[in-house]
């Protein structure tokens, strides 16, 4: 049985503040590196509002981390495996994509596996972030098809494609097709 992880707005706000906390970093600062109303940030450290993928991922660029690293827990455990039913799942509240942080936590590696069952008809657009400067990622495509724009390019993955990105650049994911796709994320999070 599939486990999600503790999606709810005030979980998913108090991890907010923490991180803000833990920078020392304002509201209005955090605000303005984002690009992110300042009561919008407000509402979702309340868990009156929950961010959607797109808006998460511009502040989680802001507090200098990842989707990944954000949903990570704060108690680390360095234990090599980490089994299906103990990793952490997250839905996108527009979009109902899900998103399961597979890599094992505290382990030292920069890598992060990440497995996506994006829906037909989704379309998720991740702006440039100037944060993520050196970061990258792999898009491996299992099953589906998923049509991808990365900077001026777009490209439709196919079962076995796989596709190298810049964090920094902007990036359009989109299912126009009728079946959902599967694919992996396979971020790196080493400035290179």
């Amino acid at each position: 049985m599939e486990t999600l992880h503790d999606n709810s707005d005030k979980a998913l706000g108090e991890r907010m503040k923490a991180l803000r906390s833990a920078q020392a970093m304002t509201l209005d600062d955090l605000a303005q590196r984002a690009g992110v109303s300042r009561a919008m940030i407000s509402r979702i450290e309340r868990g009156e509002a929950s961010p959607t993928a797109q808006l998460l991922a511009r502040l989680c660029g802001a507090l200098a981390t990842t989707l990944s690293r954000f949903f990570a827990p704060d108690e680390q455990t360095s234990h090599p495996l980490l089994r299906r039913d103990e990793q952490r799942v997250w839905r996108d509240p527009e979009t109902g994509y899900l998103r399961r942080s597979v890599s094992p936590d505290s382990m030292g590696s920069p890598v992060d596996i990440v497995e996506v069952e994006f829906p037909p008809g989704a379309s998720v657009v991740f702006e440039p972030r100037q944060f993520d400067e050196g970061q990258t990622q792999h898009l491996w495509l299992f099953e589906g098809r998923l049509t991808m724009t990365t900077g001026e390019a777009t490209h439709v993955l196919e079962p076995g494609d796989c596709l190298f990105m810049r964090l920094a650049d902007g990036h359009s994911f989109h299912n126009p097709h009728g079946q959902p796709a599967r694919y992996a994320v396979i971020l790196h999070r080493s400035k290179v």
